[in-house]
């Protein structure tokens, strides 16, 4: 008598994870939190102080949609939410990103468009129990493209 195949596995997250840190993660970011101000005694205008790097490595940036409305009051342009959300998919071994931490690319494969642009991380990271990459939520800061 001959024992039964053993059940296929089918595709696990630990099957997938590679594939996604190497086909998705392709662009270098980093994420920090910026440096305290700092009095610059020659000019005595404060200036912002070094930043401290939270981690440098493999990520992706997606956007999440256009801009905001844009709402007349008394004949007055208002910008409700002119900016664009987006997220940053890092590989799950990252340390978690906190609000107000900042997130730039300083690597880009495909598009070079993402650099010399900043992001706010919104809220801490996402954590979650099926999860291939950490995801965090991202407002735009960069105002021009530095062009």
């Amino acid at each position: 008598m001959s024992t039964p195949p053993a059940p296929s596995e089918g595709l696990t997250l630990a099957a997938v994870a590679p594939i996604v840190e190497t086909r998705i993660l392709v662009d270098t970011v980093e994420i920090f939190r910026p440096g305290p101000q700092i009095l610059n005694p020659d000019t005595g205008v404060y200036e912002p102080g070094p930043d401290t790097i939270v981690y440098t490595g493999s990520g992706a940036i997606f956007s999440q949609g256009g801009p905001g409305l844009v709402m007349s009051l008394e004949g007055q342009a208002y910008a409700d939410d002119t900016r664009n959300r987006y997220r940053l998919l890092t590989p799950l071994d990252v340390p978690l990103a906190s609000r107000e931490d900042h997130v730039r690319v300083i690597v880009a494969t495909q598009d070079p468009g993402l650099m010399n642009r900043v992001w706010r991380v919104l809220d801490i990271s996402d954590a979650k129990s099926l999860a291939v990459v950490r995801t965090t939520w991202l407002d735009e800061s960069t105002q021009t493209t530095g062009a």
